[in-house]
């Protein structure tokens, strides 16, 4: 049935038109800001900080992420998690952020709720917004055991019911005794969930859709994926926990029924008092392919209404690389909320294998970007790509042989709303090289500094592309050649570009690392030169200074 409403969407879009692109109603940045503006998630998957809290340290590091141009600030889930050192995604108490003693500790892995508070206070005095990771699908790390009855389901396909139904055991009572019901009095039960995935009385991991009272069964408006996607984790990724106070196995994913009416309500008041407490001024949606979609129209409107931000900027993380799996999902949204564009980067990780196979002429085929720039989030790599051998399912890490191009082209060509990862610039056990932060900082530099303008591109060779931004009343422009050759055997790029007639009879040079000039004729065509396998940056000499 949901394929078929599905279907209708996609119909009626076609008839009707899509709605007006996401960003250009959003808040990017304060309203006074002058510069581009840029995202940054601000954490990777291990993160710690050796001698501080990590909001202590993103408190620390807002002037210097002000000075290089970054206007928004993706953080980790503030929430408290099913154990100690859980990241947030393994969320446990939405309406803890660090303030009870619940898991046997007070603070989450990244802080209190006061330094959470104090830092995003800080980064709004620097004109930097903050974002809220909302873990909405899911909730882990129940309290006590329940019986209820419930149907093994096939994994591949979740419409398909593998046994009869039968009692099983879920840890999937959630008291919050810690909190003891301020903010929220709604104690969570299995008549909350949908499904969940660990029968804990035959020691089972599976999937087991929740049945009787007044379940509803899976909803149907939710992505097609394995038959119905409602329940988000599997039999084959499933990971369990131990609570080291018990010495048991936790239940690591109970999915919840964005239908029943005491869930809708805690959600929604969720939402409006996540901005009011913290100060944030937006949100990035987690895993929206497994939650109800009117559900998530419903909260998103609720947060504009109350919390009286009808600019609220929303990204929502629909992890497929399929540019037409997206495209109902941009529809049925109405504008609200924009999207991480996971086909982009499967571009870039498809280059970044490739080497000098990949036609650079075609790295925007088949993206958000280049179907509705605005609503795309551009991104390189984040906490999911990173190849880490316990976590395989989303890996798709940009190589360093197409890092540096990857950045280019996202902030400095003027489309979509980029975002920065924490691992490409700071260090880190996981994934830090000092040549691509290195890199990666001149980029942005070159973002906040010169990339303004009208941009016309020079995508005619195979292996080396190139572009121009004009500049403005205020900035003078830059021009941008990205090569993937051979960085051994290839050929220099060499573009004849125009950077238009008031640069004309100047002379630019790169910012990345060249002593090489330019001479632009006094027409303002010029022939700009970039190494294989490299990215040139040419600037107006006078304006570098």
């Amino acid at each position: 049935m949901h394929k078929v409403t599905w279907f209708i969407d996609w119909i009626w879009s076609r008839i009707k038109g899509y709605p007006p692109p996401a960003l250009a109603g959003m808040r990017l940045q304060s309203p006074d800001a002058q510069d581009n503006a840029l995202m940054m998630q601000f954490f990777t998957w291990e993160s710690r900080h050796p001698t501080m809290s990590w909001w202590r340290h993103f408190e620390e590091e807002v002037p210097q992420l002000a000075e290089l141009g970054v206007t928004q600030i993706w953080l980790p889930p503030p929430n408290k998690a099913m154990v100690k050192t859980g990241q947030g995604y393994d969320a446990y108490d939405l309406w803890d952020l660090g303030e009870f003693y619940q898991k046997g500790t007070v603070a989450t892995r990244w802080g209190t709720k006061d330094e959470l508070v104090r830092a995003v206070e800080t980064a709004k005095a620097h004109g930097i917004d903050v974002l809220i990771d909302a873990i909405l699908n899911h909730k882990m790390g129940g309290d006590r055991i329940e019986s209820f009855m419930a149907v093994p389901v096939d994994p591949k396909n979740r419409l398909r019911d593998l046994t009869p139904p039968r009692e099983i055991e879920g840890w999937t009572a959630f008291d919050f005794s810690g909190r003891q019901g301020k903010y929220s009095s709604l104690k969570w039960t299995q008549e909350h969930f949908t499904g969940l995935d660990w029968d804990h009385r035959k020691r089972l991991k599976g999937i087991y859709r929740i049945v009787g009272g007044s379940h509803k069964g899976w909803s149907r408006f939710v992505d097609s994926e394995n038959g119905n996607y409602d329940y988000l984790l599997g039999i084959d990724v499933n990971i369990l926990a131990i609570d080291l106070f018990t010495h048991r196995f936790i239940d690591a994913h109970n999915q919840i029924d964005h239908r029943h009416l005491a869930v809708r309500e805690d959600l929604l008041e969720w939402g409006r008092w996540v901005l009011q407490t913290t100060g944030a001024t937006g949100f990035r949606l987690d895993a929206i392919k497994h939650m109800d979609r009117y559900f998530l129209l419903d909260f998103l409107r609720h947060v504009r209404k109350s919390a009286g931000r009808e600019d609220l900027f929303a990204v929502a993380e629909y992890w497929s690389g399929n540019l037409k799996q997206i495209k109902p999902y941009i529809y049925a949204f109405q504008g609200l909320v924009t999207f991480f564009d996971v086909p982009l980067h499967q571009r870039f990780h498809q280059a970044s294998k490739a080497g000098p196979r990949f036609d650079m002429r075609t790295v925007f085929d088949n993206t958000v970007l280049k179907f509705r720039p605005g609503d795309a989030v551009t991104f390189v790599d984040n906490h999911d790509t990173v190849d880490l051998m316990s976590r395989q399912t989303l890996e798709s890490w940009v190589g360093n042989s197409f890092k540096l191009q990857a950045y280019a082209l996202i902030l400095l060509r003027g489309e979509g709303h980029p975002c920065v990862f924490y691992g490409d610039i700071y260090p880190n056990d996981e994934c830090y090289n000092e040549r691509i932060a290195r890199g990666v900082r001149r980029l942005m530099e070159a973002r906040k500094r010169f990339a303004y303008g009208e941009r016309v591109d020079y995508f005619s060779a195979r292996n080396c592309i190139g572009f121009v931004r004009m500049g403005d009343a205020a900035h003078k422009g830059c021009a941008v050649l990205v090569s993937n050759a051979d960085p051994v055997n290839g050929s220099k790029g060499r573009i004849k570009m125009n950077v238009g007639a008031r640069n004309g009879g100047t002379l630019y040079h790169s910012i990345m690392n060249s002593s090489e000039h330019v001479d632009v004729s006094p027409d303002g065509w010029g022939i700009f030169t970039c190494p294989p396998g490299h990215v040139q940056v040419w600037v107006r000499s006078d304006a570098f200074l």
